[in-house]
């Protein structure tokens, strides 16, 4: 079976690559010309330069691929709408299209719990209404529908969406969770106070359990397609359990002090400004952050599980000690 991923230079794209080889399956690797290919050269997988915020490349880019998992994305919290709509919308729009002219069976979306967002009762599970609290999720339910849409008038082509957390693990940099483990580990300020009660809910998820769930929808089509399945870590943790994990794993104090939301939206607020100005950028520093450390994130991962047989096998201290050493060998702390 050929398999083909957009994004493959990516975080999670390298991982699955690496995955996939050695499991035997033929890789393509869809990527943009600038891209990093070190994880993926070795790999000695065929390497195909496409651009979704062109369409260069796209309409020959998954000849002879069975199937494709669609990982590119304009990936940030704090983006423009502009480039959301071009390569989160009208990109996915653009690579399902290449996949029916392909004779692509089966398609692969890799989409986000960030479009159900916060939960009211946790946790969620796939029939939650849609909530997305930022703009990367939205444009990221947009692009769920067109997916469904488009596959389900266009007959021969399946389609299986997948709904990562928050994803961690080695060789991850400059998202949410790199900069919450990095920022920890060097005890920087906002990491030393806990906005509101600490008791809201986050979930994250290993990289490695993502890749998890990704080999089984494709391997599972009989099961998997036409499907939605959130993949996960088994449970969520407070955000009091993730500050007391980091704190032993990065020898520090956990943080004691409580700030009201409010407050610390006060603080953050200059600093935000600052940083615009300066066209400087950290997730950490943005009220929106303030607002979403204080709800709660939690999915359930049951449906995933009972169907497809997925099971993670990371909890988030023994992947959080992995990762973190990970950053300590690479100089990022």
């Amino acid at each position: 079976m050929k398999v083909a991923i957009t994004g493959a230079s990516g975080f999670l794209g390298g991982h699955l690559a690496e995955t996939l080889v050695e499991r035997g399956y033929d890789v393509i690797a869809l990527v943009r010309r600038n891209s990093d290919l070190s994880v993926l050269s070795p790999l000695g997988i065929e390497i195909r330069y496409i651009d979704l915020s062109t369409g260069a490349g796209l309409p020959e880019s998954l000849i002879s691929a069975d199937v494709v998992v669609h990982l590119a994305a304009y990936y940030t919290f704090h983006g423009t709408w502009a480039l959301y709509k071009k390569i989160n919308i009208e990109g996915t729009k653009a690579i399902v299209e290449a996949a029916r002219r392909n004779g692509v069976r089966h398609f692969v979306y890799c989409s986000t719990t960030e479009v159900i967002g916060p939960v009211k009762d946790p946790p969620a599970d796939e029939l939650a209404t849609p909530n997305p609290q930022y703009d990367y999720g939205k444009s990221k339910l947009i692009a769920e529908g067109i997916v469904k849409d488009y596959c389900s008038r266009n007959d021969g082509i399946g389609f299986t969406i997948l709904r990562p957390s928050g994803i961690y693990g080695p060789r991850n940099l400059d998202d949410v969770s790199y900069w919450t483990i990095t920022s920890f580990a060097k005890n920087s300020l906002p990491t030393r106070f806990i906005v509101g009660s600490g008791k809201n809910l986050i979930q994250f998820v290993h990289v490695k359990d993502v890749v998890q769930g990704f080999l089984l929808a494709i391997e599972k089509p009989e099961v998997s397609v036409d499907k939605t399945y959130i993949i996960s870590d088994e449970r969520a943790y407070t955000y009091e359990e993730v500050y007391s994990i980091l704190s032993d794993l990065c020898n520090r104090a956990p943080p004691r002090v409580h700030i009201p939301k409010w407050i610390s939206a006060a603080l953050v607020l200059p600093v935000e400004v600052f940083n615009r100005v300066a066209g400087k950028e950290s997730f950490l520093y943005h009220v929106s952050t303030i607002q979403s450390v204080t709800q709660d994130r939690a999915y359930s991962i049951e449906k995933a599980k009972s169907e497809l047989g997925y099971l993670p096998k990371h909890d988030l201290r023994t992947g959080l000690r992995e990762t973190v050493e990970w950053y300590a060998k690479n100089g990022y702390i």
